[in-house]
């Protein structure tokens, strides 16, 4: 059932660094841990630069930015690392999601690229998931970081549609969903969504 029980704030850190220099992550990830009653601190407040994302899974990249930002902020830290994979393309954009149209790629020149790769290819081949794994660490140095993973299928449309979320979410269409997740709302695409979903299972770990 989701949401999972929220976890007592005793066994929660009262402060919690948030690992990313993404803004749209950082929107979505701080709307979904509001309720937990803990102080959430963005690593830009404190003037920690992103890590580099060398690791060739979500999971390797999500808990080098998490160590990362405990290393330098000395709190835990929470990361997460997430992206499109696309079955017609064997997987890609994956782990390089946000560079697919090159290391400074705009979310408009990566759509772009993506639709240019999908060009002639027909609907029902079109299924896409996007994946989201989020990491936990109580100090850069955690022998035991707490891993949680959220997968949200659907495919890739035609044409972008809609101005909210980032990313690929113009071009997403939810399974069995009649919009794209660009056009809907907050609160619903992250009840439902890849980070949602990691997000709750992180809790239950938590708990």
């Amino acid at each position: 059932m989701f949401p999972p029980p929220v976890p007592s704030r005793r066994e929660l850190p009262a402060k919690v660094v948030l690992a990313t220099g993404n803004a749209g992550k950082q929107r979505e990830l701080a709307a979904l841990l509001a309720p937990l009653g803990m102080q959430v601190i963005l690593q830009t407040t404190l003037g920690i630069s992103s890590a580099d994302e060398t690791g060739d899974t979500f999971e390797a990249n999500a808990l080098l930015k998490a160590r990362h930002a405990a290393r330098q902020a000395r709190l835990p830290a929470l990361a997460d690392d997430s992206g499109l994979e696309v079955d017609a393309l064997g997987g890609r954009p994956g782990v390089w999601s946000a560079r697919y149209a090159g290391v400074d790629a705009t979310d408009a020149a990566n759509n772009a690229k993506l639709l240019a790769e999908l060009s002639g290819v027909p609907a029902d081949r079109r299924t896409a998931r996007y994946r989201c794994v989020i990491a936990f660490v109580r100090d850069a140095d955690d022998p035991q970081p707490l891993v949680a993973r959220g997968a949200w299928e659907g495919r890739i449309g035609e044409s972008p549609q809609g101005t909210g979320g980032f990313g690929y979410d113009p071009l997403f269409w939810p399974q069995d969903a009649s919009m794209t997740a660009a056009q809907m709302e907050p609160a619903a695409k992250n009840a439902v969504s890849h980070r949602g979903l990691a997000l709750a299972e992180l809790l239950r770990k938590l708990a």
